[in-house]
């Protein structure tokens, strides 16, 4: 958890209804209890100074994270948390100001583009989830070459369906993974989407991702 961050219990919840013993570890540990999975949630972590994430980008856990990161843990970063990963350079490219300059709220869908992460695995290519977005800065940007390489290596893992990009993201992306796939950042929030009672239970399956692939493993 940053200072800031909003969307941390509900990842809680998303988590344990995925089955999962959860619990929050503050920013400024320097390690880690042995996880299974680590989700940076969403929110503004320090008040979005002096930009999004890049604060949180540099606190003492993310070091933590990192080489969990590196020693292939799957790691979840929704909406500031994508930030954050940006940040800390653990996912290419960057989240801009939305194209029409203000804050976005409403529910859109997006569609898997890979199974290729541990969050997807279980999800045909293709699917259609609705989920919330709820950002200022979220219209994801890279360089040609980098967009290139994500395309060539199936690192787009979430793009907006035709007429749901809320923010101009670049080519419709809504998510990308690194190139193992175990780090994986999206904007919109499957934390906000784990029951018909919030108006979609899309997201569920993501947290459930990394436990039911272990299972068949």
């Amino acid at each position: 958890m940053f200072p800031g961050s909003t969307g941390g219990q509900d990842s809680l919840q998303g988590l344990r209804l995925a089955g999962y013993s959860a619990e929050p570890v503050w920013y400024k540990d320097r390690q880690l209890p042995e996880a299974d999975l680590i989700v940076l949630p969403g929110g503004h972590s320090f008040g979005d100074h002096p930009r999004p994430g890049g604060l949180a980008a540099r606190t003492p856990v993310m070091e933590a994270v990192r080489h969990a990161a590196d020693s292939d843990v799957p790691v979840l970063g929704i909406g500031n948390g994508f930030q954050i990963l940006t940040e800390a350079e653990l996912l290419p490219g960057a989240l801009l100001l939305n194209g029409g300059l203000s804050f976005i709220c409403r529910t859109v869908t997006v569609e898997v583009a890979s199974a290729a992460t541990p969050f997807t695995a279980r999800l045909p290519t293709g699917s259609r989830l609705r989920l919330p977005v709820a950002h200022a800065c979220g219209r994801y940007y890279a360089d040609r070459e980098t967009l290139q390489q994500l395309e060539d290596g199936g690192r787009v893992v979430f793009r907006y369906s035709a007429g749901h990009n809320p923010d101009d993201s670049t080519a419709d992306i809504a998510g990308i993974s690194n190139a193992a796939g175990n780090v994986v950042g999206l904007m919109p929030h499957p934390e906000r989407a784990l029951e018909q009672l919030l108006g979609s239970a899309d997201g569920l399956p993501l947290f459930r991702g990394p436990l039911e692939q272990e299972a068949v493993l």
